[in-house]
């Protein structure tokens, strides 16, 4: 948006320098507070200070404000999975550090968390490759990296890797163990007849 200070609405006057920046910000809060339902327009220019009227110069619809939380929020997630990953250097404890970044996150940070994938599914091609300039990473891709890195490692069969993503991501950190066959190797089974867990 334009740096002026001069934006009016209804003849008032503006008095915030980055309005679309305040409403995002208005919006990451009132999402942390209780998730995606929460975002809304007027609230969001209420918290902000400004008529609604206001922030619909800076966004199309309520639909475009929640992107630009989700996407926060998604980059917030992949943070803490790489914060966490970069505790360690052993494969195996970084896939599980994916893993309870994941869970930590939603016990802790629930509003967020429920935002993160309401613009689009984890899985989906938007969210594995989704790049709006911010230079964070997808939490997608974050595993995604980890996951390279067991093959690497020779811990999953390289042809084991193509899907595991998706299959990790889909069984949402489950009880039930990744089984591993007796050369050492990580198997990936099928997340939609038993859900895969972390390996520790």
């Amino acid at each position: 948006m334009s740096s002026t200070h001069a934006e009016r609405d209804q003849g008032r006057p503006y008095h915030h320098g980055a309005l679309r920046e305040a409403l995002i910000e208005a919006s990451i809060a009132l999402a942390s507070e209780g998730g995606p339902d929460r975002v809304i327009l007027r609230e969001a220019a209420r918290a902000a200070g400004v008529s609604h009227s206001a922030a619909y110069r800076h966004f199309r619809d309520r639909e475009e404000l929640l992107a630009e939380v989700s996407a926060h929020a998604r980059h917030e997630l992949a943070k803490e999975m790489s914060r966490r990953v970069g505790r360690t250097k052993d494969p195996r404890k970084r896939l599980r550090a994916v893993g309870t970044a994941y869970v930590d996150f939603a016990l802790t940070r629930t509003g967020l968390f429920r935002t993160a994938f309401t613009a689009h599914p984890a899985t989906s091609e938007v969210a594995a490759e989704a790049d709006d300039g911010s230079g964070s990473p997808e939490p997608l891709e974050v595993l995604g990296r980890v996951l390279d890195e067991t093959v690497t490692a020779g811990l999953l069969e390289p042809e084991l890797r193509p899907g595991a993503a998706i299959a990790a991501w889909s069984a949402k950190c489950s009880t039930s163990p990744i089984s591993r066959s007796e050369n050492g190797r990580t198997s990936f089974r099928a997340a939609a007849i038993t859900p895969i867990s972390w390996p520790s």
